[in-house]
């Protein structure tokens, strides 16, 4: 790898410090971040000496000292002896709700209406990796409708772990698991087709399902999870062509199907002739426990859903679609009218990270732990009146309110600088008003802060300690 570095006349060139500031060291710390973050001081180069810099800028070395020292509390800065001090980027739960980056709208506002994580610490070297193996694909023509070899072998050995053996040739890679589900509805479901749902459910596939002109076929989902006798029925009764499920830490409730249920929901298909597409994206992301095996191994004919979007991170935009080789070429014919082939770049950092996905999954692992017990405690101190279930995995409570409607509490949050998801977003038909998702995939000093906010909007939520009790208006 090439030694990048700039010189203490090229940093001193391009910061922009006010002769005025005070401290001085914070506004320089500042003017450095800042070139970090608008890409013009790329991450990895070898930043000046602090003596020279100093000369450079007439300033003395103390400042500069004091400017790096803060620069590397907040993982702008790394420094190793021998090797200098070069920029970098630090970890998104260290930036808190300070991160520049954190609301996707650019609004400013605390984005909790997405379960959303941030990227794995391990994304950075599988994409050095990739890009070294990048100029080899450039002798080719660049497309790969069904997916690049060397991912669909990794994605087909992942399920072998997981206890469903598959060949290569069973995956079709696509743009994201929004992608794939677009893709399968267009497939499989006709104009006018019922298809089934849970409700709640994820809101994209409800988006996807109207958007093909399929008659949706909700079935309410009780808080205690899926009573599959009701879905059973559903299927029967409205002869559902198709039906889209969650499985693996339900979006947005957060239920684990039981081995049990996962047996019975694919005999009840088999009976009705309903073929089942099972969303696996938060499969891996158990905290708590053991996930039952994929809805596939109780059934051949379930058409699997996968991402990389909530293990590794939601900016690769690489999803799979499992099912049966057939399956596979026939959604290549048909992508040829949407975008022809993924990114050969972002399939090559995919596959890369396979190869260290059991340190991932530790790492998110540690990652909502944490987050998910700091959201937790918040809300139970805040909201003593709310309701919830801890999930074992995956990103998101399913709350239920007090005497507040979720779109008045969603409103009032926005004015204090935090964006919610009411629970109508998650329904068919704009029910489900008393409830909120709430993901804990955020760093815990934004959600504690957010929680904060939330508590001083002023949406009357119900008692609360220290309050008068008084009727919701």
């Amino acid at each position: 790898m090439v030694d990048r570095h700039l010189s203490a006349v090229q940093l001193a060139r391009l910061l922009r410090v006010p002769p005025g500031a005070r401290p001085y060291y914070e506004a320089l710390a500042g003017a450095v971040r800042a070139l970090v973050l608008d890409g013009r001081l790329p991450v990895g180069v070898r930043l000046p000496p602090e003596r020279l810099l100093a000369a450079e800028m007439g300033v003395s070395r103390t400042t500069v000292t004091a400017a790096y020292d803060r620069l590397r509390e907040q993982g702008y800065l790394e420094s190793r002896q021998g090797s200098g001090s070069r920029a970098a980027l630090p970890d998104p739960a260290a930036l808190g709700a300070d991160n520049p980056w954190a609301a996707p709208d650019g609004d400013g506002l605390l984005p909790l209406h997405t379960a959303a994580p941030a990227a794995t610490p391990v994304l950075s070297r599988a994409i050095e990796e990739a890009g070294r193996d990048y100029h080899r694909y450039t002798l080719g023509m660049g497309y790969h409708p069904a997916g690049l070899p060397a991912l669909r072998e990794a994605v087909a050995r992942r399920y072998g772990e997981r206890g469903l053996p598959t060949r290569p040739e069973q995956i079709f890679v696509t743009a994201g698991a929004q992608h794939a589900l677009h893709l399968l509805l267009f497939l499989l479901a006709a104009p006018g087709d019922p298809v089934l749902l849970d409700s709640p459910t994820f809101p994209h596939a409800i988006d996807s399902a109207r958007l093909r002109g399929t008659r949706l076929v909700p079935v309410g989902m009780p808080e205690d999870g899926w009573h599959i006798d009701l879905v059973a029925a559903a299927m029967r009764q409205s002869e559902a062509r198709v039906a889209y499920v969650i499985p693996d830490f339900h979006n947005p409730t957060g239920h684990l199907m039981s081995r049990d249920d996962r047996a019975a929901l694919t005999a009840a298909a088999r009976r009705s002739g309903t073929t089942l597409i099972a969303d696996e994206t938060w499969a891996e992301t158990e905290i708590d426990g053991e996930v039952p095996p994929p809805l596939a191994s109780f059934d051949r004919t379930v058409i699997s859903i996968g991402s990389a979007s909530k293990l590794w991170w939601g900016g690769l935009r690489v999803g799979w679609v499992r099912g049966t080789a057939a399956l596979a070429g026939r959604l290549a014919a048909l992508r040829a009218s949407v975008d022809i082939a993924t990114s050969v770049l972002e399939q090559l950092v995919v596959a890369r990270l396979f190869e260290q996905v059991e340190q991932a999954r530790q790492e998110r692992r540690r990652a909502l732990d944490a987050s998910r017990a700091t959201l937790t405690a918040a809300l139970r101190e805040e909201f003593p009146q709310w309701s919830f279930r801890v999930p074992s995995g995956g990103g998101s409570l399913w709350v239920r309110l007090g005497s507040s409607g979720a779109t008045d509490v969603a409103a009032a949050a926005a004015e204090r600088g935090v964006r919610l998801a009411p629970g109508p977003w998650f329904g068919v038909d704009g029910t489900l008003e008393n409830y909120l998702r709430i993901p804990f995939t955020q760093p815990p000093q934004v959600l504690r802060e957010a929680v904060r906010r939330i508590a001083a909007s002023s949406v009357p939520y119900g008692y609360r300690p220290g309050q008068p009790l008084t009727p919701a208006l």
